[in-house]
């Protein structure tokens, strides 16, 4: 017993010892340094927390330094939430920093709209006081938002997740009731989880509307519902992720998808920007080559972490469209179908790792394994793959292609095209459809530069320098994507030419 009341007395000398500063300390003197003197935390939505951002504190002096306090100027009813050197809270006292040395203090915050009266919310956090007081500014713009979020089983909290076809799947979401199927631009709208709508059912978003998505989040059309996205080109709609901060600008897998699922009907995008999603939009099939699944105009997808489009046997109309980066294809149309694009811009500069696939990908055929592990290829027919007046481009060396598998209608035309391809090793020498001589391409430009703004800034209006300048033929779309008119001279793609500044 006698041994156990002294391991008891051991233990907690010790631990008194290891919490003993064993340096020495002189008090703050009003001399620290800051990595920034003032945070900007970025646009947070009510309610919603922020990313954790930090400030470096720096003892420049040849002395270990003891600062007193360091407080928020708003104290406790502060909205914002620090963390000094591992400690959380608000309010914090004799905050030592070695010689030449710093410590880190990470901020984050979150706030509701409705408790503030000024959307631009801010703090300051103190050093010290007195004559030896510092401070450094906390600036956040808050945003009312509506949010529209998966139930949830009140019994297991387990968050609901959508039937399609009848079939219970895994994916997080619900469908939108009457009353959620027009999205406004008065604020912007969040969605958690996937956001379906009905059969028979259309979901309009108004011109200027903002749609943000949570982390695996996205639309879903379902059989018999459409989509139509009214974006003009003096508003704009936004379909991105919903971490505003400015890290987060082109970072992409963000969120899921738009997803138009088969037999979903006379879906239209206008004026829209989708970035930063898995996939931009995925179309699935409606088994009828006759009427569009899908006419998109004057929009721009970019930064997909696997494709702009991925259309599965279906029919898309498009013009003025911008395809950017992708980590697979901007742009895959495949298992047959039906497309006709004009003015379309498609530049994979992908930079996050390996690209597989070219900027365009079109094929006729899907592979999948049978029951006893057997490879089975179906082909299915591809009335028609039509490009007129686009670029194809990218960082690598085949940025189009189309890859036939017989027994199915092949038919496509490209014309007065600007297409990255060069095929060194003459992979594609035998293949017909890559023959560029062929009757099925016509007044095409191999190689040429296609002299973008800024191709890594997915910016890619086209300079004075660039091959496409009056190579396109007249058609009836005779603005560009910015409104500019190209009645006479069009160039190739999207974009008519200007002079860089």
């Amino acid at each position: 017993m006698r041994f156990l009341s002294a391991l008891v007395i051991c233990i907690g000398l010790a631990t008194m010892s290891s919490c003993r500063k064993d340096f020495s300390t002189i008090p703050n003197y009003g001399n620290l340094e800051f990595s920034k003197d003032t945070v900007f935390l970025d646009t947070v939505f009510t309610n919603i927390g922020s990313a954790t951002y930090n400030l470096k504190v720096y003892n420049r002096g040849k002395n270990a330094i003891t600062i007193p306090t360091i407080s928020l100027e708003n104290g406790i009813s502060s909205n914002y939430r620090l963390n000094v050197d591992g400690i959380p809270g608000k309010e914090f006292n004799n905050i030592d920093i070695l010689a030449k040395d710093s410590i880190f203090i990470f901020i984050e915050t979150t706030i509701n709209a409705n408790s503030v009266s000024d959307p631009l919310y801010t703090d300051r956090i103190l050093f010290d006081n007195g004559n030896n007081q510092q401070d450094v500014d906390l600036v956040t713009l808050v945003q009312d938002a509506h949010f529209i979020y998966p139930g949830r089983d009140p019994i297991s909290m387990k968050i609901d997740s959508l039937s399609l076809d009848g079939n219970a799947t895994s994916i997080q979401g619900r469908f939108l009731e009457d009353s959620e199927l027009t999205i406004t631009n008065a604020k912007p709208t969040v969605i958690y989880g996937y956001a379906a709508v009905k059969s028979n059912k259309t979901l309009v978003v108004q011109a200027g509307a903002k749609v943000y998505f949570h982390a695996n989040s996205g639309l879903i059309i379902d059989k018999g519902a459409s989509l139509k996205v009214q974006g003009t080109l003096e508003e704009k709609v936004y379909f991105e992720g919903d971490r505003l901060e400015h890290r987060f600008d082109a970072i992409p897998g963000q969120w899921g998808t738009i997803w138009m699922r088969a037999g979903s009907k006379e879906n239209e995008i206008k004026h829209a920007i989708i970035k930063n999603g898995i996939i931009g939009v995925l179309i699935d099939s409606i088994g009828s080559n006759t009427a569009p699944t899908l006419t998109i105009e004057n929009a721009e997808i970019y930064n997909n972490s696997n494709f702009g489009i991925l259309a599965r046997e279906t029919h898309i109309e498009a013009y003025n469209l911008v395809i950017g980066a992708a980590g697979q294809a901007s742009l895959a149309a495949t298992i047959g179908g039906t497309y006709n694009f004009t003015h379309a811009t498609f530049a994979n500069f992908w930079n996050n790792g390996i690209r597989q696939l070219p900027a365009v990908l079109i094929n006729n055929f899907y592979v999948y394994e049978d029951d006893n592990g057997n490879e089975i290829t179906v082909t299915k027919d591809l009335y028609a793959a039509n490009f007129t007046n686009c670029i194809f481009d990218g960082n690598t060396n085949i940025e189009f292609l189309l890859d036939k598998v017989d027994g199915g209608v092949f038919n496509y035309n490209i014309k007065n095209c600007l297409i990255t391809f060069n095929d060194s090793n003459n992979n594609f020498s035998d293949i017909l459809e890559m023959d560029f001589s062929n009757s099925n391409y016509q007044n095409n430009i191999l190689n040429g530069f296609s002299d973008f703004r800024n191709s890594q800034n997915e910016d890619f209006i086209i300079g004075e320098e660039s091959a496409a300048i009056e190579k396109a033929i007249p058609t009836s779309f005779t603005l560009d994507l910015l409104g500019v008119d190209r009645t006479n001279s069009p160039a190739i793609g999207a974009y008519q030419n200007i002079i860089f500044n």
